[in-house]
């Protein structure tokens, strides 16, 4: 039964504040101060949220755990087999039979190779001034990527949805700060003559600054309840719950950019945690037992920090005059203490907070997981296994029926091999027939692991991810695979997991990519250069001349854009062998090159074939444009000597 989260934290009830003061400046005609009056009521609004959403989400907390000890291949032991294991290890004992781990790793491989194309967002110019804004734009962002390993986030996203049904990130942005090397030189004059000495300066300076992508797990969301997982934005409000230490809290709240206050009140507290932030996952079940993460308070600080957006308004909420809705962000440290309350300034007006739910049922919060629709398969799986397993370790070992008068017992349980094995007294001269017996076993788990097979089966089937797509061709039955049922299959496979990847990418990619676009044109404060790549290399050095890396200032980045939504499709998943057929057709037919761009066709068979880098084999010397004249035009400029044949001189 799920754990209700009700009443006020214990911490509420500890004075420690009215005796603390560390002359905060808070925002504008706000008393912020831990204890004060509208310091306790925004309190009781973020922990009314929090719990009332905890209370929701944590019904799900069941199906998940169980979907975690399937993904961590262990389960539970029996005392017995905890006595076996530790005796011999080399016996086998249950296990979580791994085909979901298999079907999970397929999944996420067809996922990757779908989104991590590169550049992972596309974006077009919608106006013609826009057109080459939007191409910067796209290697701006391209670059971010690449430097804050946005990839592994949407990894980690992907993977929770399937196990999970929900997979969150928050995009942000991140400004590293560091010492720059500047490079500076002295001349000196003397009657020796000039003197120049070179020298290297390191200043404090901002290195790089770019769009992040951060995971949220899904034990800790806190959404509102009201609305379902692919309407996040329509709520009245989402948070989740983070993990920071106080050392680094503090150095945070020190920077002079930093929106955080209060830190120094979390000092002298014993307990930073939050009741909400318990770990309920079983992600780190070994064999029964438990690897949490130990609370660490004599070596570190922990501080368990609720971060919540509010659709509130301001003049309820005693944060204004406003009478009409806006966007606020708070934090709320160890349940007691806000160190963060400011009206969210993002220029997209959304929640920064993107939710992908490949199962969704457009009305549940949160839907079912790929994973969970096959726990039940999996585990019948796992029974037939383990029962066979069982039965044959019963079955090796030898059972016998002794009659103790006639033999020595010592000597027959005497494990070696040459053992001798001696009568009693009252047998000598009677033969040993009698004296020991075979017990007969009948192993009734023999068509276990064939039946195993059929399940497995049922479970390609149900997943999407059947033997093909994990790299397996079909096994078994009167006549070998040919290879139109192996294209007509795959064919399927792929269609049903492009589906999966077109919603993912409405419902997350989408968001996230806008969000990215948003924020390089809102919060990027410094030029950058960046390398020119991909689609629109030629069109760019066309532009800013023919150089490998060029400037982009702010102002550029300020257009309006399209983001492109990816189709969910693979490179060469649908591809057909007919387009190689058609392309030797029109390369060798006149009339159909003068109609159709051969180049084009090329190159789309290529980028199907999973070649990445086609552009870079291009033949356009000097960025010379081709034009298509008529053939007469043509042998009229070559008459009047305007023209001549490529190659002479």
């Amino acid at each position: 039964m799920p754990y209700i989260v009700t009443g006020e934290p214990s911490s509420w009830k500890d004075d420690i504040y009215s005796r603390q003061n560390h002359n905060y400046e808070y925002p504008p005609g706000l008393d912020l101060k831990p204890g004060s009056e509208l310091h306790k009521s925004i309190r009781d609004k973020i922990w009314r949220r929090a719990s009332a959403s905890r209370n929701e989400i944590q019904k799900r907390y069941t199906s998940w755990r169980e979907i975690d000890r399937t993904l961590t291949i262990y389960m539970p032991l029996k005392d017995k087999e905890e006595q076996l294991k530790q005796s011999d290890s080399s016996k086998p004992v249950s296990i979580v039979f791994p085909y979901s781990y298999s079907m999970l790793e397929a999944l996420l491989t067809y996922l990757s190779m779908a989104f991590f194309q590169d550049p992972i967002f596309q974006y077009e110019g919608v106006e013609d001034d826009d057109v080459k804004g939007a191409m910067l734009m796209e290697m701006v962002i391209r670059m971010h990527c690449i430097k804050n390993k946005v990839s592994l986030a949407i990894h980690t996203v992907l993977r929770d949805a399937l196990c999970y049904g929900v997979g969150i990130a928050i995009p942000g942005w991140e400004s590293v700060y560091g010492k720059r090397p500047i490079k500076s030189s002295v001349t000196t004059l003397s009657e020796l003559g000039k003197n120049t000495e070179d020298y290297v300066n390191w200043i404090d300076d901002l290195l790089f600054e770019g769009n992040s992508l951060d995971n949220v797990d899904p034990y800790m969301w806190l959404p509102d309840p009201s609305v379902s997982s692919v309407r996040t934005q329509k709520g009245e409000f989402v948070g989740w719950v983070d993990r920071d230490s106080y050392v680094n809290l503090l150095g945070k709240e020190s920077r002079a950019d930093s929106n955080l206050f209060n830190v120094k009140y979390l000092r002298d507290k014993q307990n930073k945690r939050s009741m909400l932030a318990l770990d309920e996952s079983d992600r780190q079940t070994k064999h029964g037992e438990t690897s949490k993460i130990l609370d660490s308070a004599n070596v570190t600080s922990p501080v368990d920090i609720i971060k919540m957006y509010v659709n509130l308004i301001p003049k309820e909420w005693k944060l204004g005059d406003g009478e009409y809705p806006e966007k606020w962000y708070f934090e709320l440290a160890s349940d007691d203490v806000i160190i963060a309350c400011e009206r969210a300034d993002h220029s997209h007006g959304m929640y920064p907070i993107a939710v992908a739910s490949p199962e969704f049922d457009g009305y549940s919060i949160t839907p079912i997981g790929r994973m969970e629709v096959l726990y039940g398969l999996q585990h019948t799986l796992d029974f037939l296994f383990n029962s066979h397993i069982s039965n044959v370790r019963k079955a090796i070992n030898d059972m016998l029926v002794v009659d103790p008068y006639l033999v020595n017992i010592e000597d027959l349980k005497d494990p070696q091999p040459g053992k001798l094995i001696r009568l009693r007294k009252p047998a000598w001269g009677r033969g040993v027939d009698k004296a020991v017996q075979q017990l007969a076993v009948n192993d009734i788990t023999r068509l276990n692991i064939s039946d195993s097979a059929y399940i497995t089966q049922w479970m390609d089937r149900i997943s999407g991810a059947d033997q093909s797509m994990q790299g397996a061709l079909r096994q078994g039955g009167p006549e070998r695979l040919t290879g139109a049922e192996f294209q007509g299959t795959r064919g399927s496979a792929i269609s049903r997991l492009q589906r999966l990847a077109m919603i993912i990418s409405s419902q997350f990619m989408q968001d996230v990519g806008n969000m990215f676009a948003v924020h390089a044109q809102q919060y990027m404060s410094q030029d950058t250069y960046t390398k020119i790549v991909g689609r629109h290399a030629d069109k760019i050095q066309q532009i800013f001349g023919n150089k490998e890396y060029t400037k982009v200032d702010v102002q550029s980045l300020i257009v309006n854009y399209d983001l492109i939504v990816r189709d969910g499709s693979i490179p060469g998943g649908n591809f057909s062998s007919a387009w190689i057929q058609m392309f030797q057709t029109i390369g060798t037919t006149p009339e159909l090159m003068q109609q159709f761009d051969i180049t084009r066709i090329f190159m789309y068979i290529a980028n199907q074939l999973g070649a990445k880098n086609v552009e870079d084999f291009r033949r356009n010397i000097n960025q010379i444009q081709p034009q298509v004249m008529p053939d007469e035009q043509v042998a009229r400029e070559a008459e009047a000597g305007n023209m001549i044949p490529l190659g002479v001189d």
